[in-house]
């Protein structure tokens, strides 16, 4: 069942600041291959450095063989995503709260953003199922040491916006690029049309 957002979560902020939450959209400049029209729901941003995961990525391979356990959780399609360059060969979770779900002393789930928490996938799958709507498994993750994030937003290598909890659990066959970009007022919105293959055009 669908949730309604709140809207001031659906367009961009005046001064887009990256912060857990935030969505880093590709530009359309931006033609290396790993972070083509792609999405990056934002985990951490800090004097550490920053880490997210590409949402809109999906493998061959489906959370049953790697996973079985959380398979039954999983929003579909379900298949692990390809969450980024870093660490290919390790796992991360994050999963869309029920509204109004407490999750106060629930083992395994940390807050990032409004309804959005990773997922430890060490923990029990029932003690987590009666608190989440789904969740998704990505392989890897997308890193930046401090100061580099900064820099390519600088470059226009990024639009910053703001994510709404259903972002990270869209259904098949949703582009969600250009679904993030369309719901921006002008001109961000006009973004959405730009075609995959400029030469195409």
């Amino acid at each position: 069942m669908a949730h309604s957002e709140e809207p001031e979560d659906r367009t961009a902020s005046a001064q887009p600041v990256v912060r857990p939450g935030s969505l880093l959209v590709s530009s359309t400049d931006l033609f290396e291959p790993t972070f083509r029209r792609t999405v990056v729901y934002m985990i951490e941003h800090n004097d550490a450095g920053s880490l997210g995961v590409v949402i809109n990525r999906r493998s061959d391979t489906a959370v049953q063989e790697v996973l079985p356990q959380w398979a039954g959780l999983a929003a579909d399609p379900k298949s692990i995503y390809v969450g980024g360059p870093v660490t290919r060969d390790a796992a991360l979770c994050l999963a869309t709260l029920r509204t109004g779900a407490d999750v106060t002393g629930v083992p395994g789930l940390r807050r990032v953003d409004g309804r959005v928490v990773i997922v430890d996938l060490d923990a029990d799958p029932e003690q987590i199922s009666p608190a989440i709507d789904g969740l998704r498994v990505f392989a890897g993750y997308a890193g930046w040491t401090f100061g580099q994030l900064d820099s390519e937003i600088e470059n226009d290598d990024w639009i910053v916006l703001s994510a709404l909890a259903s972002d990270i659990v869209s259904p098949p066959r949703v582009d969600v690029w250009g679904q993030v970009l369309r719901r921006q007022p002008m001109p961000l919105t006009l973004l959405a049309t730009h075609p995959v293959d400029i030469d195409l055009n």
